[in-house]
């Protein structure tokens, strides 16, 4: 289970005076588990994972990031399908995508899907960030376990020179 969490992340391209960065490119991303607050199965902190590969397209400040490969089944376990398919912006050097999951879980009266969200910042062509991964729930106070709970992974990813 590791190696979905292993799976997304990362963009780069240094930007230029002020202006959006260039992400676009096919990415190798290594990640690093953090803490494990949502309680994932089989997730140890410190644990790693290289050569996940993802493919970040641009329009504009506009940003798609796929997670390709065996890190694409882990994450649509986790978040449902399509979740290894991210979107959101680039401003600047800094990127900021999402996956909003679909796949319902439940405990006793408690509702909730994971949500997912890969931030970072491109120097030249490496990306380096964070992953979160956060339940979002219906409220209902069976969903004390769930209610609020991060578990993370910091990345790098680079792609070839532009």
């Amino acid at each position: 289970m590791k190696g979905w969490i292993l799976a997304v992340a990362a963009l780069g391209h240094a930007a230029c005076s002020g202006a959006d960065a260039d992400v676009a490119g096919n990415y190798t991303i290594a990640l690093t588990n953090g803490e494990n607050g949502c309680n994932f199965a089989n997730w140890t902190v410190g644990s790693t994972a290289s050569g996940i590969s993802m493919v970040a397209t641009q329009d504009g400040s506009k940003l798609t990031v796929t997670i390709e490969g065996i890190a694409r089944i882990y994450l649509e376990g986790l978040l449902g399908g399509g979740g290894n398919v991210f979107s959101g912006t680039v401003d600047g050097d800094d990127m900021s995508v999402e996956s909003i999951g679909t796949r319902s879980n439940t405990s006793g009266n408690c509702t909730y899907t994971y949500n997912s969200k890969i931030s970072g910042t491109l120097d030249g062509d490496v990306l380096r960030g964070r992953i979160e991964y956060r339940a979002a729930d219906n409220g209902n106070s069976d969903c004390t376990t769930v209610h609020g709970c991060l578990t993370f992974q910091e990345y790098n990813g680079t792609r070839p020179p532009q």
